[in-house]
């Protein structure tokens, strides 16, 4: 999925965003407003030093995966029923490669699934995120933001995560600036244009079949 002209889109979102912090929810306060923030960010820097990296796989194995995706993202949700379960199968849990997973936000849905993944800690991150590209078809189509606010509830939920809690992940302003900000940085550094994008080693790769992508590890690994 192509998406990036997400400076843009991120200006785009926070104007329409403002109106939506005004309506009521089913279980509590709407979360705030996407990239909310994130054009002062632009003016000032945010300290993101405290944004914790979702890992998996040993701290010294020899390849470095990193995948940048959105949860909002179909072929990312594909990747995960797919390529990511196979990934693990084959390398992170035989120690071969470190996985590291970050968020790309194209809106707030995917800005406020995040933080609903980060909520539990790492310890629950992945199975959270797991939850999330399962059901993304469901929560992603379920109304407008009071409906997918309250879906996105329903899945930390299932993670075990109480709903005061979640109502604190998601009206952490601050932490969305800080995490809009972070995501930036890295998807400028890495110029990541579209998702599931991949670094190998800090080489960029797209998307493609499993069999490529593995091949391409394997490479690494005979290196």
């Amino acid at each position: 999925m192509s998406r990036m002209g997400t400076v843009i889109c991120a200006a785009v979102a926070i104007a329409a965003g403002a109106y939506w912090l005004s309506l009521p929810s089913s279980s509590g306060s709407l979360p705030a407003s996407p990239l909310i923030g994130s054009a002062d960010a632009q003016q000032a820097e945010v300290d993101t030093s405290t944004i914790v990296e979702m890992v998996q796989g040993a701290e010294d194995a020899p390849v470095e995966v990193i995948e940048y995706a959105s949860y909002t993202c179909p072929h990312c949700a594909r990747f995960h029923e797919d390529g990511y379960k196979q990934l693990k199968a084959d390398f992170i849990d035989t120690g071969k490669v470190r996985f590291i997973y970050r968020e790309v936000y194209f809106d707030r849905y995917g800005l406020w699934a995040s933080m609903v993944a980060r909520c539990g800690g790492p310890e629950k991150f992945f199975g959270i995120t797991d939850l999330m590209f399962k059901s993304q078809s469901e929560w992603a189509r379920a109304g407008g933001p009071a409906e997918i606010a309250d879906e996105l509830r329903k899945i930390g939920r299932l993670a075990g995560i109480d709903n005061d809690k979640l109502d604190a992940c998601l009206g952490d302003a601050t932490m969305a600036q800080m995490l809009v900000a972070w995501y930036q940085e890295h998807a400028t550094r890495d110029e990541i244009d579209s998702t599931p994008s991949f670094m190998i080693n800090g080489k960029k790769v797209e998307n493609q079949p499993y069999a490529e992508f593995k091949a391409l590890i394997e490479a690494e690994l005979a290196n």
